[in-house]
């Protein structure tokens, strides 16, 4: 009697359980590319699924949380400047009746760093970002992005 409860109870459940899928259309990835003079720089790409996007560092009165990046405490490096955004479009979003600058496939940034550090050595990067496609935004996410950045050749 217990054995046929169970299966009838597991069996009601069963598509609750098995129809929650975990939605994660933006894919993100780092490495560092090395330039003269002790510098590099830190390059961040976000693929994106088709029919997602995601939206600028541009801060807006509309409403979607922009990207943005939190680099960790580091005696390895300074910061020169600000992060840097390759090719957002500006276009109409639905979701929140505005103009906004947005990505879609891919997005690159980038972030310029002097070296203090000539060993091998690794940050880590938080980075929150919000996405939407046609239909509905997801929450806001936050992700914890680790950069190794390799023993430099050059001299200091």
């Amino acid at each position: 009697m217990k054995l046929k409860f169970l299966i009838i109870f597991f069996s009601f459940l069963w598509p609750f359980f098995s129809s929650g899928q975990i939605l994660n259309p933006v894919k993100w990835e780092g490495h560092y590319k090395e330039l003269p003079n002790n510098e590099g720089e830190i390059i961040i790409t976000a693929t994106i699924d088709s029919h997602w996007h995601i939206y600028s560092q541009r801060v807006s009165d509309a409403g979607p949380v922009p990207t943005s990046f939190v680099f960790s405490e580091a005696k390895a490096f300074q910061l020169i400047g600000k992060t840097e955004e390759e090719n957002a479009k500006e276009e109409f979003d639905k979701a929140f009746d505005a103009k906004i600058f947005v990505f879609t496939g891919k997005a690159i940034f980038k972030q310029k760093i002097k070296r203090l550090n000539l060993k091998t050595f690794s940050t880590v990067i938080k980075l929150e970002y919000m996405t939407c496609n046609d239909e509905k935004c997801l929450p806001p996410k936050t992700v914890d992005l680790t950069i190794n950045i390799p023993e430099t050749t050059a001299k200091k």
